[in-house]
Order: C-alpha cells, then structure tokens, then sequence
C-alpha cells in the first residue's frame, strides 16, 4: 500500500460528503474587486480591511526597499538577517500601538507559537479560551503546559479554573481579542481583572483587532483602555496592515526575552526587504489616517442593518466580521456558490473551523468598499436567500 494512501481516501470521503472545496486562485490584486476563474467579483471574503494591500504607496516602498537592501534577508535574524529597516519597523509598531517594544515575526501563526512555547513549559498552565484560534491551541501543545479551557468570553469561569491553579509557578491567561468566526469581542476588562487576582498573566491574540479596534486601530487593548495590563499582544501584519507577517508587543524585557527563547524567530529567515518597506509605509497611513478605520465601521455597520432586515443570522457578531449562519455545511457552499453566479465572492465555512451545526459563509466588510458595493452584495443575499429558502 503507498503510504499516503490514506491521504486519497480522505480526499474521495471529502468529496461524498461535498466538502471538498477547491483553492481559488485570484488573477488580479487583491481589493475591493477580484478576477477568479476569468470572472470579475465584488470580493467579500477578504481581510484586507483597510484596502491596503494594493496601495500604491506601499508598493512603491516595497520597490524603494528592495533597490536599497535587495530581494531577500539571507539569514535569521540571531545571525545576519537583522537589517536596519527591520528594526525601524519595529520601532514603528511600539511608538503606533504604545509600548515599549515589539519583535517581528514571520506571521500571526509564528508569532503565537513562538510566545506561548517560550512564556510557559511543562510545569505551568495555560488557561486558553474554548473558542480560541487554532495557532493557540497548537501553540499550547507545543509549549507542553497543563491546558485548562475556560468558557468562551466567561470570567467567572475563568476564576473557577484559576482557583484549580494554585500550584504551578506561572500561569497565562491567553484570549483572542476578536474571535475571528464569529466577530464577538472578548469582555478584555474582566479577564484580565480576573488574571490579576490570581497572579496570572495575559496574553491578547489581537489578529482581527488591529488596525480594526480602538484609536485609529491600535486594537483590542487600546479599545479597553487596558494599556500596562496586558502583558503581551499579538498583532498580525497580513491583515488590516495588509502585507505579511505578525508581531508581539509588550515590554522591552518581553522582546529580549523572547529573541533568545521564541523558536520560529530564531530559526526562520527574517522578512524580505520588500515586506519591510510595505509594512513600514502601512503603519504611516495608519498613524496619518485614521478616517479609514472609521470607514471601515461605518460600511460595517451598514452592511448588517441590511441583512438585518433580511432576517439573516449573524450570530453575536460585534466587528465587521459578518457571519451569515446556515446550519449545514451543504447549504453554506450552495449560499457561496449561489453568490459567486451573482457576482459575489464569498466563502463558506464548515465544520471542523466551526460546529457542524454552525456552518456560514463568513463576509468581510472593507473600507474600501463603496456604498454601492454593499447595496450590491445586500441585494445578492436577498435574491439567494430566497432561492434557497433562508429567510
């Protein structure tokens, strides 16, 4: 028997059971609007929130940093891969989400594993949110703490789990900030009050609040007015920054800390000089423009009024995150595929990123999106909900 035979077995259940579903390939940059397969969408599936991921003045950054510095680091960063922009950049993040420090990570994903496995071991425990990320979760298994899940968004039983506590020497709380599937925000305040009685500390995965929550999107934390009460944040760059990569911030013993400890920062090669210099010029149109992330809740707020009056259900979204849930995961890809013959890309999801009984198709508002954008999209929701008999 070949070895990954059972590789095609689950792909042959997959499609019985019509869950497999192809990559889409884009044909054009990303935006508000897309090419798939030759056909021109209105993308409503993407997490560039803020429209920068194809900003000219980003690309001409990355063009700028590549004739300066080149294509590629050539090494990590303990070794020779740490260039000047890489530091300025992390400069940058601290001085535009006020801390002292920030390292820099190859991802959102990199960045968590690299943290938790380094802030806690095998005799210590994590108290880890029921819904939380799939990157925590593999970063609690990687890390070989005692795991203890606490009910989602729940500070008492949060406490109750502490209590069991008493014995390990140290103790991480750790929550997304946004919950990604379905666009509820963390009650941030009474966790974290939670954690200080109990000597623990905090750790905000904040992916899809930066550049999303608080003043000019410096997230989850600055929303909360939590500022020195959160030990590290998370932040990713690949999403409303629109570029690549993640970042943990905190303070300037967390960062060197963290270089000699956090695995995929010392054995991954450092970002290329063109991701640095795109980045860089993202977090200065944040820092100068705000207005854009008052765009981006303004669109957000409009868009699910409409498919409010639509009798559509979108769960306790509470972000531009826009879940439409269906129920079965059949009825969630016929909804995506129904949108996609209206002219509207948006992708579904199904068990196991959530429930079996919670599949959705999940629809993410921009502020680049135009008001008639939206009134595009409400109008394909109307029309296929109908046809398939969801409202």
């Amino acid at each position: 028997m070949h070895p990954l035979t059972f590789a095609d077995q689950e792909l042959t259940n997959l499609r019985g059971k019509g869950l497999w579903r192809p990559l889409r390939v884009l044909e054009s940059p990303q935006g508000p609007r897309i090419r798939i397969g030759g056909d021109d969408l209105l993308n409503m599936s993407s997490n560039d929130y803020l429209g920068l991921a194809n900003d000219p003045e980003m690309r001409d950054a990355a063009q700028a940093a590549v004739d300066a510095f080149g294509a590629g680091a050539g090494a990590v960063r303990t070794i020779a891969g740490t260039m000047e922009i890489h530091e300025a950049l992390e400069r940058e993040i601290a001085e535009w989400k006020g801390v002292e420090a920030t390292l820099v990570l190859q991802s959102g994903f990199a960045a968590n594993l690299g943290a938790v496995a380094s802030l806690v071991g095998r005799d210590d425990v994590i108290l880890s949110d029921e819904l939380n990320h799939a990157s925590i979760i593999d970063a609690c298994r990687l890390s070989r703490a005692t795991v203890r899940r606490f009910a989602h968004s729940d500070a008492d039983s949060l406490r109750a789990e502490l209590r069991q506590c008493e014995g390990y020497p140290r103790k991480l709380v750790v929550t997304d900030g946004v919950f990604s599937m379905d666009g509820d925000i963390a009650p941030l305040p009474d966790l974290v009050e939670a954690a200080e009685e109990f000597g623990a500390m905090v750790m905000v995965d904040d992916a899809h609040g930066s550049g999303v929550l608080g003043r000019g999107g410096r997230g989850t934390v600055d929303h909360f007015g939590l500022k020195g009460r959160v030990h590290v944040q998370m932040g990713t760059l690949s999403k409303a920054i629109g570029s690549m990569g993640g970042y943990l911030a905190g303070s300037q013993t967390l960062r060197d800390y963290l270089i000699h400890h956090a695995r995929p920062f010392l054995f991954s090669t450092s970002h290329p000089p063109a991701v640095v210099g795109a980045t860089r010029a993202a977090i200065a149109i944040l820092s100068r423009e705000p207005q854009r992330v008052d765009r981006l809740w303004e669109n957000a707020r409009y868009f699910k009024a409409g498919l409010a009056d639509l009798g559509l259900n979108m769960g306790r979204s509470e972000t531009p995150i826009t879940p439409v849930i269906v129920g079965e995961a059949e009825t969630a890809h016929a909804l995506s595929d129904k949108l996609r013959t209206l002219g509207i890309f948006v992708q579904s999801v199904a068990y196991p990123t959530v429930a079996r009984d919670a599949a959705r198709v999940r629809v993410m508002v921009s502020a680049a999106h135009s008001r008639d954008d939206l009134d595009q999209a409400i109008g394909a929701f109307a029309r296929a909900a109908t046809d398939l008999g969801l409202n």
